[in-house]
Order: structure tokens, then C-alpha cells, then sequence
């Protein structure tokens, strides 16, 4: 299975992944999943908010057990970052049916929709849409960087966009939800431990930036009379990251758009996503209150407008622990596991019973294409999963 998904969305040059939702490889990903469905005699299917299910037993049975994660990447991102969720799920099954094991309880497998955000912008878009944490009309009107919006793009790819939004009716089915990810740190490095289990994600969020100023000729305008949006841009990427690193949080600028992007015109927009994530919700309030008001100060003597507005936002979450204990008492000795990155899991913890484990990352390196896992310890994780899966379900 892993080696049939490598090559899908590669790119030659960076090594990286671009598996953008309802692209052509993201597709392709879609046709991956419902073909190793097949082959295991599984019912799958695409729900209205386009989130793919296979499923080992009626789910409408209710009280169901379901694994997986997500196939999408961020922009040349790694192998492991979601797929290995979904691949770890398949997997365990393969493992429960060997050891001839019967689930007395249906088990799904799932892929949830644009989690990374990488081409909608909202991160873990189609775990909120299920759950009814965005609306629908406003998800359906999200544009990508081409100017694409997200119903458009479903109708274009053969889905029906009529179907986005809260679906009460699956959620209820589902009993407890446990996901697999490949650590995306290098916490169990440093603990040397293969496999781990998730605790709690740390509050984060996504603000968007406009800045606005004037266009002008590079050359002829002196330096006094700009309204340069870059210069404001500038500082605040750098306040960020001094706010951040004063409150021990963290704080990112990782994408920007610059108009009309020229090497000899002062700009006359920039617009940039601020990431920012803590441990403590107190500091992370903090630290973006105090970046907008550098930003509007600096601002105020660039001759430039500012707007900032928050996109997304994911509160603390702490992962169901009645949930966690057992998956405790059935690994034995695994260590216990913070994170600062999101997940579906996150999300789905406001509707059902959800849990995580992670596999150790041996780079501490994610979001890059020097993203890796150890084939063994990819099999403990897998191993590790069925074992909950076996105790959960049958």
C-alpha cells in the first residue's frame, strides 16, 4: 500500500507532495482508497462534504470504532503526514481478519477533506463540516489561490456541493474515533519511544493579514514618500516571532502574497497568514493581541492600512481519557504525548470519544519532504492500532 501511494503528488524537483484537495493527484488518492476498500470487501463511500469511509460491518449498527486520518499535503510536504493514518488503518484490518478475529462492533476507516488547509485555507476543513464547526454556505464559498471557490471545485471534480454541512446522523453512529499520525516533532526521539499516546493539542489559530500602501516606481520615489505595505509586513513577520518566543509560544508566517510583484515596484498590497500556537490559551491571546497592536503602531508610520482577521481557531482540547486509559491499559508501557499540531482528531473530539497515537518521527522534521518514519517503527504503530482496534471493537 505504501509503495502504491509514494509516487502520487511527488513532485521531481523538491521531492516534496502537493496532494491539493480535488486536485489531480489528491484524486487519485481518492481512487487509492476506495480500490484497497475493494480488495478487503469493504463498503466505502464519499460523504456530502466529500470525507471518504470504508467500513468492516453495517455501520448504521451504530456505536462503531473508527481509525484513519487524511491523504491532502501541504505544499511539498511528506510521505507520512496523514497517509500513514489511513495506510496504518487498512493495515489493521489485514492484521484483525489474519488472527481471525470478528469485530463485534463495526470498524471504519476514514480520510478526512482538506485537513491541511493547503488549498481552501481552513485547516481540517472536512472533519468541521461534519461536525457542524463551520457553516456551510461559508465553506462552500472559500476560494483557493486561483480564485476557485470550494463548490465550484466539488462540481467540477463530480461531487455535489449541496451536500456540505453538519451530518448528525453519522456522527451518531460513531462510537469512539482513534487516529494514527506520524509524530510531527521529535518528542519520542528523545523519549525512545516508537509509539506514543496522544494527550491533548495545544489551542491554535490562523489570522489573515492585509496590508495596504501604494504602488509606485522603485527607482523615482524617495524613501520618504512611500506607503510601502512590505516595510509593515516585514516588522510584523519579525514581531511574531519576538512576541512568540517571550510568552514560550510559537508563532509563523509561512505564507505570503505580494501585488503587483514586481522587482522594481513598491508594492501596493501584501497579504500574509499568521500561524500561532501555545500550550497555555492566556499566552497565545497574548502574543496575537500584542503582534496587531505592533502591526497597526507600525502601521501608523508606514502611511499604510492594516486588517487582520481570524480565519480558523482550534481551542485546547484533551483527548476523551476514559478513551485514553484504555488504550493505555492495552499498549502497556507507552509514553504520553502533547501536541502543538492539529488534527481531526481535534476536531471530532467535540462530538465523539477520540484518541491518538503517534509513531515516532526519528527527524523531528514535518511539513518538509524530509518528513520520515522507520519502516519498523511504522509497524509498530500498526501493530499498535490493531491492538486497540481488537480490544475497542472485537
Amino acid at each position: 500500500m505504501w509503495n502504491d501511494l509514494i509516487p502520487v503528488g511527488r513532485s521531481r524537483s523538491t521531492g516534496g507532495y502537493r496532494r491539493f484537495s480535488y486536485t489531480a493527484a489528491e484524486v487519485e488518492c481518492r481512487a487509492w482508497f476506495h480500490q484497497e476498500a475493494a480488495k478487503r470487501g469493504l463498503v466505502s463511500e464519499t460523504d456530502g462534504n466529500g470525507n471518504l469511509w470504508a467500513w468492516w460491518g453495517d455501520p448504521t449498527a451504530g456505536d462503531a470504532v473508527v481509525t484513519g486520518s487524511h491523504l491532502d499535503s501541504v505544499p511539498d510536504g511528506g510521505a507520512f503526514d496523514g497517509p500513514l493514518g489511513v495506510v496504518s488503518g487498512f493495515a489493521a484490518v489485514d492484521a484483525l481478519r489474519a488472527a481471525g478475529a470478528v469485530p463485534r462492533r463495526p470498524i471504519g476507516i476514514a480520510a478526512f477533506v482538506e485537513e491541511e488547509g493547503g488549498r481552501f485555507g481552513i485547516a481540517c476543513l472536512g472533519s468541521r463540516l461534519l461536525t457542524g464547526a463551520i457553516d456551510p454556505a461559508t465553506a462552500a464559498g472559500l476560494v483557493d489561490a486561483d480564485g476557485h471557490r470550494l463548490d465550484d471545485t466539488m462540481a467540477a471534480a463530480g461531487f455535489d456541493p449541496a451536500g456540505l454541512g453538519h451530518d448528525a446522523q453519522r456522527l451518531a453512529r460513531i462510537g469512539a474515533y482513534v487516529e494514527l499520525h506520524v509524530e510531527q516533532g521529535r518528542a519520542q526521539v528523545d523519549m525512545d519511544a516508537p509509539v506514543a499516546i496522544g494527550t491533548s493539542i495545544w489551542p491554535h489559530g490562523r489570522w489573515r493579514m492585509e496590508f495596504r500602501g501604494r504602488a509606485d516606481h522603485a527607482g523615482t520615489t524617495r524613501l520618504e514618500d512611500r506607503a510601502d505595505p512590505m516595510l509593515t509586513y516585514a516588522n510584523t513577520v519579525l514581531a511574531a516571532r519576538k512576541k512568540a518566543r517571550i510568552a514560550g509560544a510559537v508563532a509563523t508566517v509561512g505564507r505570503v502574497f505580494c501585488s503587483p510583484n514586481g522587482t522594481n515596484a513598491i508594492p501596493s498590497k501584501v497579504t500574509g497568514w499568521l500561524d500561532a500556537r501555545s500550550a497555555d490559551q492566556q499566552a497565545l491571546d497574548q502574543v496575537v493581541a500584542e503582534v496587531e497592536s505592533a502591526t497597526v503602531s507600525r502601521a501608523e508610520r508606514d502611511g499604510t492600512e492594516v486588517t487582520i482577521s481570524r480565519e480558523s481557531f482550534s481551542p485546547e482540547v484533551t483527548f476523551d481519557v476514559p478513551l485514553r486509559s484504555r488504550l493505555a491499559s492495552v499498549l502497556g508501557d507507552v509514553p504520553m504525548l502533547a501536541t502543538g499540531a492539529g488534527h481531526d482528531a481535534g476536531i471530532l473530539a467535540s462530538a465523539v470519544p477520540t484518541a491518538m497515537l503517534f509513531v515516532r518521527n526519528p527527524t523531528g522534521i514535518s511539513h518538509s519532504p524530509e518528513e520520515f518514519a522507520e519502516t519498523a517503527d511504522c509497524i509498530a504503530g500498526a501493530e499498535a492500532l490493531t491492538a486497540v482496534l481488537r480490544d475497542l471493537a472485537c
